[in-house]
């Protein structure tokens, strides 16, 4: 392999990594249209396993805006990446698949009128993890992302009693 092209996969690399990380901070955010940016004209995601639904972009972001509403306080880590770079129409390089691990700490919203502004939050705790699947496309505008699926090993809410405790 020449330097060139060593350059060029360490370049990738660094872009997919970007683009990963773009993807968290679009959800953790609520910057829904970031969000739709993020994918291939053609890109779709799946969040079934999570208790959501399976659409293109546009549908995700819109019920991502609702459902999301209920976790005012978001935090994706994506973690432990394996990226392996793939084939489209015999050009090397066009594809890339990501498999990485998430957790994903969020704080359920506060009821209506429950404690004041000032006050420390006392809405439970959500905590999930798993693994995501991101398949990525090589465009003229960079890379993106053609398929999302979340597959969700776990969660977990904190009562109020366990967070005090803590």
């Amino acid at each position: 392999m020449t330097q060139r092209v060593e350059l060029a996969a360490v370049i990738d690399r660094l872009a997919v990594d970007a683009l990963i990380t773009e993807y968290a901070v679009a959800v953790d955010d609520g910057d829904w249209d970031a969000y739709r940016q993020l994918f291939a004209p053609d890109g779709r995601a799946d969040y079934r396993s999570a208790g959501g639904i399976e659409g293109g972009a546009d549908e995700i972001a819109a019920w991502l805006t609702e459902t999301m509403r209920m976790f005012p306080v978001r935090q994706h880590l994506i973690t432990n990446r394996k990226l392996e770079f793939g084939t489209l129409d015999q050009d090397i390089g066009d594809t890339a698949h990501v498999q990485a691990d998430y957790v994903n700490p969020m704080r359920f919203a506060e009821r209506t009128g429950s404690a004041p502004p000032s006050e420390p939050s006392t809405a439970p705790d959500f905590v999930c993890g798993g693994r995501y699947g991101f398949a990525l496309l090589r465009t003229h505008g960079g890379w993106r992302l053609r398929q999302v699926v979340v597959t969700e090993k776990w969660r977990r809410v904190m009562r109020e009693a366990e967070q005090q405790k803590r």
